[in-house]
């Protein structure tokens, strides 16, 4: 699995950077963003992406000291990853997804 820019396909422009990703280090010239977006593009969010904003508060908790362990264990390279639980959870996250998006 590659990670990162193929070198067959252009660079990207970063979203609200103002500037052009790059694989070689160099950077492009910086732009204002927005500079050559048209005053009339506009983006629509879907219903979906709505509703997964609105929870975005209400799921926004997190176990501080959870974090802080996981984080010493890859560190000292200790942490084991659980693939199939990993798996479980992705299924079962993409069920109630699709389950909440159908109409």
């Amino acid at each position: 699995m590659k990670i990162g820019q193929p070198a067959d396909k252009p660079a990207t422009q970063g979203v609200g950077t103002g500037r052009a990703a790059s694989t070689t280090g160099s950077a492009a010239p910086a732009q204002p963003a927005g500079e050559g977006v048209e005053s009339s593009a506009k983006v629509a969010l879907s219903s979906a992406a709505a509703t997964l904003i609105s929870q975005q508060d209400v799921d926004a908790e997190f176990d501080a000291e959870k974090v802080a362990r996981v984080a010493q264990a890859v560190s000292e390279g200790t942490y084991k990853v659980n693939a199939e639980v990993i798996a479980d959870k992705l299924l079962s996250n993409a069920q109630e997804l699709l389950g909440k998006v159908a109409p």
